[in-house]
């Protein structure tokens, strides 16, 4: 079906495309269901160390060259607070994890929104975070999907990756927002480490601001929506901890 016939004519094809595949489709993949049989406990139980302290105290190491060939898309969205500190949190997610690809889990938490460097700044919050209905399935949403694959396939070949692994960076940030389901330990590991940040200070705040609520209101939704997205148990017990400290700090349970 064409963007014509759909009434999206702004709309380059390849996104029209992904947002037709419905979110049944994403659980029958057999990427999905290989990952739900192979880790078929939830949330994934971890075989190493949780270290539940401030992010802050352990922030990502390496990948220098990497981060370089970003800096243009880190100055979109909040991403020089946000891409950091979300691999802060893969980090220790890698750790809690062994089994789990940590070069691929790393490469692809850096990348992973890059795009938004690279679609219409003025609609980012409007469409992305306060739009009608479900916001995760706006169409900047995946529009930024799209163009953090396009900057991985750019930047990493030049820093020696193979095309296979690239690809296998791409599969990971395509959908990472828009898809409800992982399809590997690396995609689980990326997502919870993304949403994680949410739980910390910069995070609370950058989200307030996107989402228009006050801080009770948003720990709530923390509470409510995303813990129970959280596929790790590592990732729940960080985010709880988190949760508990900044609950605490930011006195809402007074300050309502």
């Amino acid at each position: 079906m064409s963007n014509t016939e759909t009434g999206l004519r702004d709309i380059p094809e390849n996104i029209t495309v992904r947002m037709s595949v419905d979110q049944e489709t994403h659980a029958r993949d057999p990427r999905s269901v290989a990952f739900a049989n192979a880790f078929p406990l939830r949330p994934l139980p971890p075989m190493g160390p949780v270290n539940t302290d401030p992010i802050a105290t352990t922030p990502s190491t390496g990948h220098d060259e990497l981060w370089s060939a970003i800096v243009p898309e880190t100055r979109s969205r909040a991403n020089d607070l946000h891409l950091p500190i979300v691999a802060a949190y893969a980090a220790r997610l890698c750790d809690a994890y062994p089994e789990a690809d940590r070069e691929l889990v790393m490469v692809a938490t850096i990348l992973h929104d890059t795009g938004w460097a690279h679609v219409d700044q003025s609609r980012i919050v409007s469409e992305g975070f306060r739009g009608s209905g479900d916001w995760r399935q706006a169409i900047i949403r995946y529009e930024h999907e799209v163009e953090g694959m396009k900057v991985a396939r750019r930047v990493l070949p030049g820093l020696g990756y193979e095309d296979a692994f690239i690809e296998r960076v791409c599969e990971i940030i395509d959908g990472h927002d828009t898809r409800k389901v992982a399809f590997s330990i690396e995609d689980a590991l990326v997502r919870d480490s993304d949403r994680l940040w949410r739980f910390d200070q910069a995070g609370i705040a950058m989200s307030m601001e996107w989402f228009g609520t006050d801080v009770a209101s948003y720990m709530a939704r923390l509470e409510l929506e995303i813990i129970p997205e959280l596929i790790s148990e590592a990732g729940v017990r960080m985010a709880r901890a988190d949760m508990d400290r900044n609950n605490a700090l930011l006195r809402t349970e007074v300050i309502r």
